[in-house]
């Protein structure tokens, strides 16, 4: 089935630049999430559990990747009405300007969404890791017969600072709303939250950048060139002049929005009972059917650590680490909390002999490799003898093969890393 009332508009985000160097190359919703998703798997999953199952993706920087994705992965009967459809930021008579904002960007695409019957518009953003029950936050948006509903979820003070906090009345509206606080401001702006929120000292609410808008709302809204934002301009200047409910969700959610957080985001799923649950059969993540064969594993021991398809692991130890599709590993190697993406493609027997020949090494990590707290983007080679050890003791630095962001070292797309490198 089709829940035919509701469009659902995923934001794929700006230039992603905290998030660099995985966004030079794909947009933010296109970035390897887990070894073998996308991190737009999620919002569109749980449309889909939700049986919202059409579903259009904003976005401008990048999205060649993003298009062959979608387009290789959510393939829908013709009959069916369902969709997932790529909206890139384009310039036509009317505009000529590239989307300035997340407002701005749903202005642009209006006369897209309007070709569709839709009594209310589902905005998520597209770099976010959490499993919802969207329709929950839609029945309670209909109940209470808001005209906005913004998703919140209860924070500690120290990552108050970070989000947009609000305060609601005794029937869950939105009463007063402050854009990512400073320290000093937060004094008043604890919230009503469950108990068990309570325990864990999360007592301000913040916006989690999903919303829900009554068709004409948005419409008569984004009417107003001068706003292009929804969490600095139109959610504050809309609380005063609507009915914004706030719907609270506990359950487990990060913004994916720089190296670390995305970092600790894939490394937590390898705890025993990780706060994403990859393995919940009723809100599993959807994504593209690949044909690959199993995991190769031979003399590796294996802890705390995900292992995707189609990799060839020879490696002495692996632990807290995610290692991603096509993954090659060599003997001696040990990795620890590491993200390994993986590979695009298998190196044929002829490219690797004349790889070998010209020095250079295979796609994946080499022999008697030592790797810790590193991100390994798609297609990079590491050579044989590599020492990378990420952590606090190293400062930030950008250089041509790798980044380090806040002691997690990123080795870049398709680089390689020589024989003997060490860090």
């Amino acid at each position: 089935m089709i829940n035919k009332k509701v469009l659902a508009i995923i934001l794929g985000g700006g230039q992603g630049t905290r998030l660099s160097p995985l966004t030079d190359q794909r947009s933010k919703p296109a970035v390897s999430i887990a070894g073998k998703y996308r991190l737009v798997d999620i919002p569109i999953s749980n449309c889909i559990h939700c049986d919202i199952k059409r579903m259009f993706v904003l976005t401008q920087f990048n999205s060649a990747s993003l298009n062959r994705h979608i387009k290789n992965t959510y393939i829908f009967s013709n009959f069916s009405g369902a969709f997932v459809d790529i909206l890139a930021a384009e310039q036509t008579p009317d505009n000529k300007t590239w989307y300035q904002g997340t407002a701005d960007a749903v202005r642009q695409s209006m006369y897209q969404l309007l070709n569709h019957e839709f009594e209310y518009a589902l905005i998520l953003s597209g770099d976010q890791l959490y499993q919802m029950d969207l329709n929950e936050m839609l029945d309670a948006h209909i109940q209470k017969k808001a005209d906005i509903s913004i998703a919140t979820i209860p924070v500690k003070a120290k990552e108050a600072t970070q989000f947009g906090i609000l305060k609601t009345d005794d029937h869950s509206f939105i009463s007063s709303f402050i854009e990512k606080p400073k320290a000093e401001e937060l004094s008043g702006w604890e919230s009503e939250v469950h108990e068990d929120m309570k325990k864990e000292n999360r007592n301000y609410l913040a916006s989690m950048g999903i919303y829900i808008f009554n068709r004409q709302l948005l419409i008569d809204i984004l009417s107003n060139p001068d706003t292009v934002d929804f969490g600095k301009e139109i959610i504050p200047e809309s609380i005063n002049k609507h009915k914004v409910l706030a719907y609270q969700y506990t359950g487990y959610w990060t913004d994916i929005g720089t190296v670390s957080s995305f970092f600790e985001a894939n490394i937590s799923l390898t705890d025993d009972i990780p706060q994403f649950d990859l393995f919940n059969k009723e809100n599993t993540v959807l994504t593209r059917p690949r044909i690959l064969p199993p995991s190769k594993i031979s003399g590796t021991q294996l802890d705390k650590s995900m292992i995707a398809e189609g990799c060839i692991i020879n490696a002495k130890e692996i632990e807290h680490s995610v290692i991603g599709i096509r993954s090659r590993i060599g003997n001696d190697t040990t990795i620890k909390n590491t993200y390994m993406i993986g590979s695009n493609s298998y190196q044929s027997l002829t490219e690797l002999e004349n790889d070998r020949m010209k020095g250079i090494p295979a796609i994946g990590v080499g022999n008697r490799c030592t790797i810790t707290n590193t991100i390994i983007d798609k297609d990079a080679r590491i050579g044989d003898d590599v020492i990378i050890n990420g952590g606090a003791h190293l400062v930030d630095t950008e250089q041509e093969s790798y980044v380090v962001r806040e002691g997690v070292v990123v080795i870049k797309n398709g680089t390689i890393i020589p024989n003997g490198f060490k860090l």
